[in-house]
């Protein structure tokens, strides 16, 4: 099974995070599963972009990004060329280097 490899985040997981991820799941889910509280403010059917995260390694294995993720990554903070959203993001047979960014579009995290 492939690996997923959280950078350290100050808030999500000050520590970062491994975990063994499942082919075809989404990598919000994984996330979430994992124990990292990444952002989901739409449920998960990318119409906010707060599930913004930065693949820096492995991006060439998950499909590529879709009209729908790419307009709504235009509204994401800190918007990189390695930029996706979580929630589009389907896991393949590849290990990924995931970074959150510092910063989110939403204005009301929920806490706990």
């Amino acid at each position: 099974m492939p690996t997923v490899r959280v950078l350290p985040h100050p808030h999500l997981c000050p520590t970062g995070v491994n975990f063994e991820s499942k082919p075809g799941q989404s990598l919000c889910d994984a996330l979430l599963a994992a124990g990292v509280p990444l952002e989901h403010a739409c449920e998960k059917v990318a119409a906010c972009a707060t599930c913004h995260v930065y693949i820096r390694q492995g991006g060439a294995s998950v499909p590529p990004s879709n009209d729908l993720e790419e307009d709504q990554l235009d509204s994401a903070w800190a918007l990189q060329a390695d930029s996706r959203l979580a929630c589009c993001v389907k896991l393949g047979d590849t290990d990924l280097l995931i970074e959150i960014p510092k910063h989110s579009r939403n204005h009301a995290r929920e806490h706990g």
